[in-house]
Formats: structure tokens, sequence, C-alpha cells
């Protein structure tokens, strides 16, 4: 068995310490709480402190949880709000539509799925919770692009990979692709990353009006399609679930 990294263990004590009790604690009070020498306490909180998880208040000397932390909290939570709020409405889609449904967020240059529903029917599915897809080329990963500021400087630095004769990679027309998202509302992937699999996509907002995430149908382009196009249909039932779970947020009407 893999042996655990003995200062990583540290600091996550040393940050289990900060967040209960008393709000600072000094070096003193750190070191002999955790049974550690000031020298190496102090290293460990030197560490944390210039990665933002812990704050030293410069008239005492006492340190505090950091700002890091809280960004990183909020993170977590409005991913699972975003899922719990998620739930019913993309059940409700996947069941209308026959069509799997996939929530995805921004994550690492790409689109983290946090939510998959099955397409409602006895066929074999791999659930694909966890797994990446690229920002440029799926439906998902084009609506973050268009209405999130993060998500749209992100793109523009990775490669943007041809996954198939259809994929748009050259910059001025994908910045033309996401200037007609954000006209229409919704975007859409026609065998630009899987041959033979199209996908229709809509933003969600947040109580703040920031896009939190997106949600697609996905399907074989023979269903999701009608001579080459996306099913209106379906184009409106991914929109009205979107400001569903967005309203479900705080957002209000969109």
């Amino acid at each position: 068995m893999a042996k655990n990294i003995q200062s990583l263990e540290r600091a996550a004590a040393m940050l289990r310490l900060l967040a209960g009790g008393e709000r600072r604690l000094g070096l003193s009070d750190i070191a002999s709480s955790l049974g550690l020498a000031k020298g190496t306490a102090h290293g460990i909180l030197r560490t944390l402190q210039a990665e933002g998880f812990v704050e030293q208040e410069t008239a005492s000397g006492r340190y505090q949880l950091g700002a890091e932390l809280l960004r990183l909290g909020n993170s977590y939570l409005d991913v699972h709000e975003l899922r719990a709020r998620a739930l019913v409405w993309t059940d409700d889609l996947a069941r209308s539509s026959g069509e799997s449904v996939h929530l995805g967020v921004l994550h690492q240059q790409g689109v983290l799925i946090v939510h998959h529903v099955f397409r409602p029917d006895d066929s074999r599915q791999v659930l694909e919770v966890g797994a990446m897809q690229p920002l440029h080329s799926t439906a998902l990963g084009k609506v973050l692009s268009a209405y999130d500021p993060v998500a749209h400087s992100e793109v523009l630095e990775v490669p943007r990979e041809g996954f198939t004769p259809r994929t748009v990679t050259e910059l001025k027309e994908f910045e033309t692709l996401l200037d007609m998202t954000r006209a229409k509302g919704w975007a859409a992937d026609v065998e630009e990353t899987w041959e033979g699999v199209a996908s229709v996509a809509a933003p969600i907002h947040d109580r703040r009006r920031m896009p939190v995430g997106a949600v697609a149908i996905t399907g074989a382009v023979e269903r999701v399609c009608d001579a080459g196009e996306l099913r209106s249909e379906l184009v409106a039932a991914v929109r009205d679930c979107a400001r569903a779970v967005s309203r479900d947020l705080g957002a209000g009407r969109f």
C-alpha cells in the first residue's frame, strides 16, 4: 500500500486546526497543537500562505484561513448546487427527448461532465460523469466559451484539434460561431467531435446571472437532426431546461 505524504497530512491538519476553534492562531499555538517543531510548522504555513490558503495578520502575526479556500469551497458548492437543481429537469428532458442528457461545467480548459442521464431505452450505455470534453468542438464547450469569459480565454489558449472534417479550428471562423451562439442562445455540434453524433446545448446561469454550466441533448445524427439540421423541438426543449435550472438557481427569467 502506498504511504501518505507526511507534509500534506500536516498541511491538512493545519487547515483543519485553523478552521475550528479560534479564528486566528499564532505559530507557537499551531506547532504545539500539532506536535510539530516551530521550524517545520513555519515552513508549511509559509507554503500555504504563498498559495493563498492561509493569511497572516500583519499586526499580531497570527494565522487564519485564506481567501483561496473560500473560492474553492464556493466552486464545490456551486457545482453540487447545480447538480441538485438540475436533477429533476434533466430527467424530464431525457424522458421527453428520448436522448441522453449531459450537464457540463468549465474545468481545466475543457468541459467536465458532472451529471449524465441515460437515454431512456434498453440500449447499453456508459456513465460519463467525470469525463472531459473539448471546449471548441462540443455543444457544451461552445456554449461555455460563448458565455463565460474565462472559458473564452482558455479555449483560445489550447490547440483546436480537428476531430472530424466538420470541426472548426480556424480562429476567425470559431469566433463567428461563438457570436452566433450568443445571438441564438444555444450551440450545436453536428459530427464536429464524433462521427454520427449530434448535440445541442444551452447555458445555465446563477443568481448573479453568471454562466455556471450548460446542459445538452446528445444522440445519433439520424435521431437528433432532420435534413441535416437539429430538430427544432429538441432545441426548444434544451433551452427550456436550461432556463428552468437557471430559475431554480435564482437567475430569474432569461
